[in-house]
């Protein structure tokens, strides 16, 4: 067994340096500077950031500024990332907030975005620097809505298996921020935002809950959501879907007159990088896209079919795939989409031989306790399942319950990178050697 291992560990290094390949081309201090803007003649540039990748890109546009003679006294601003996910800056203020459950630190950075937004004057500008996590980092009840129920609708949204874009569908119904709100409160300053998108289809109204645009979606479309997955959500939840009041602001609203939305980084980006890694290794590329969505393990089942269909052909063969994938919560385990996908590879194919595959979130978590210390995702090759056999694992058994770290953590197979400071998605790795 051992000797299988051994003969794997290439194949798992070439996996492992195709996704550091994808999570370096997503990140902001490759593509954030070029976008940066002229800074207004007279008055503020006001910087807000928020998710997972507002440390690295507040850090960067500040010493941008800082470093080219414009006067601190007129920067100004407020960062928020994920816990785990800050860094220092040198005038900026930073601090932490939860993610995905979002915490007292997302309502006040909320809170203070909005204020200073709302003291923008016609001449100044308001850069927004918008990542994955925004919507958990910046949170702002409407109505009678408390934090503590607020929590409780994200958990619910979170257990329900809902794509993330229908998630926020309903979240902006219960906010005074995300949806466009945060536009309306700097109109008429000029306002941009700068994005590293982390959507299926990089719609700017998904990221971040899309505080800066307007908003297409509709209150009828929220309640039908929540009655789709039968959501349990508190009374005030349900009063402000209720009332015609929560709904957003349209496109063609005045507030977006002076308004300007860029991705500067996408999914395909990190895909590409992750195409050329393996072409660089000698593997022919079959791309299934940036934006695959659906249940991990139902989506793990069909790729491995696809593994043993392309193998059977007899040449080297790198499956590459972004988006994000959901887990439908049954069990009490740990885990999340990405190593829940690769638990059920790994009893998909079998024991396969010649076939290794990684899956990884961009961002260096994926689901677990909420931690940053939590894992990226998970590695499987041809000898996961005897190895987790001799240990007593039950990979069906662990998959009903969730628990996929559980089944990954004994065997090392875990994939550890720690908060890699932007966030593109997902990137899985089939690599296939026959």
């Amino acid at each position: 067994m051992q000797a299988r291992r051994d003969d794997t560990t290439g194949s798992r290094a070439t996996a492992r340096v195709i996704f550091d390949a994808a999570v370096a081309r997503a990140h902001p201090a490759g593509c954030l500077p070029a976008h940066l803007p002229v800074p207004p003649a007279t008055g503020r540039l006001i910087l807000l950031a928020a998710g997972k990748a507002a440390g690295s890109m507040t850090a960067l546009a500040e010493a941008h500024y800082l470093d080219s003679g414009f006067p601190q006294d007129r920067l100004t601003g407020h960062a928020v990332a994920r816990h785990g996910y800050e860094t220092v800056t040198r005038h900026i203020p930073m601090v932490a907030a939860g993610h995905p459950v979002p915490d007292q630190g997302s309502v006040d950075s909320a809170a203070l975005a909005l204020a200073l937004a709302a003291s923008a004057a016609a001449d100044e500008l308001v850069l927004v620097l918008l990542s994955g996590g925004g919507s958990a980092n910046w949170v702002a009840p409407a109505g009678s809505l408390t934090l503590a129920e607020k929590q409780a609708v994200n958990k619910a949204l979170l257990r329900s298996g809902a794509p993330i874009g229908e998630m926020n569908i309903v979240r902006k119904r219960l906010s005074r921020i995300k949806g466009g709100r945060l536009a309306l409160a700097a109109a008429p300053a000029r306002l941009l935002t700068l994005a590293v998108s982390d959507v299926p289809g990089d719609e700017p109204t998904a990221i971040a809950s899309g505080p800066t645009v307007p908003d297409p979606t509709t209150l009828a479309q929220a309640r039908a959501i929540v009655a789709r997955y039968k959501l349990d959500l508190p009374p005030a939840a349900r009063a402000l879907l209720d009332d015609d009041a929560s709904e957003t602001p349209k496109p063609g609203h005045p507030a977006f007159a002076n308004s300007e939305f860029r991705i500067i980084a996408r999914p395909a980006d990190a895909l590409a990088a992750a195409r050329e890694a393996a072409e660089a290794a000698g593997y022919a590329v079959h791309d299934l896209g940036a934006d695959l969505e659906g249940e991990a393990r139902d989506v793990a089942n069909a790729h491995a079919a696809l593994a043993c269909k392309l193998k059977a052909l007899g040449k080297r063969t790198a499956i590459l795939s972004g988006g994000e994938l959901t887990v439908t919560l049954r069990g009490q385990g740990r885990g999340g989409p990405n190593q829940e996908y690769a638990l059920a590879l790994a009893i998909a194919l079998a024991g396969e031989p010649g076939i290794v595959a990684l899956s990884g979130d961009t961002d260096g978590t994926d689901g677990g306790g909420g931690e940053a210390t939590d894992p990226a995702g998970a590695v499987i090759d041809p000898t996961t399942l005897t190895r987790a056999a001799a240990l007593g694992l039950v990979p069906a058994q662990s998959l009903a319950d969730n628990d996929s770290t559980g089944f990954f953590e004994p065997l090392g197979d875990l994939l550890r990178t720690g908060p890699t400071l932007t966030n593109v998605n997902d990137c899985r790795v089939i690599l296939i050697d026959p």
